[in-house]
């Protein structure tokens, strides 16, 4: 299996440059942004295909992590969606997951952990592409008649 492409997307710059440093050195292909909308215009110039998940803070300024993993999954609904927070609540924590997210993790992560998480999350993302891709070769033969 591919390793995972990650974006990465938190406020607080030294968190991002250690933990993208710390990803790379697994070998996955990580990017970053520092604001939910920075993310969101990266995964719009970016295409559906690009990333396999998304890494988001919960607490941030202007747009926070719940409304920031409500557009994402308006808008790339396949990419999986991993909370990362320092601020966790048993509150936000339940509305990530009722909004579609993958996994709630606490700050400060294990790299190990999160390497789990992303290779789960990227396995499930690429099982439901997969998917896709045959229900559509499917109705291709059922209108050709085959």
């Amino acid at each position: 299996m591919m390793e995972p492409s990650v974006l990465l997307v938190d406020d607080e710059v030294a968190f991002v440059e250690t933990l993208v440093k710390r990803l790379k050195k697994r070998n996955l292909r990580v990017d970053f942004a520092h604001s939910g909308q920075a993310a969101l215009d990266k995964l719009a110039a970016s295409g559906p295909t690009k990333f396999d998940v998304v890494v988001l803070d919960v607490k941030m300024p202007q747009m926070d992590g719940l409304e920031t993993l409500a557009r994402i999954k308006e808008k790339h609904p396949l990419i999986e969606v991993i909370m990362l927070t320092g601020h966790a609540t048993v509150e936000s924590a339940i509305e990530g997951m009722k909004q579609g997210a993958y996994d709630y993790l606490m700050k400060p992560c294990e790299v190990d952990v999160l390497l789990t998480k992303l290779n789960r999350a990227t396995e499930k993302k690429r099982e439901h592409e997969e998917k896709i891709l045959e229900a559509r070769a499917s109705l291709i033969s059922l209108r050709r008649g085959d």
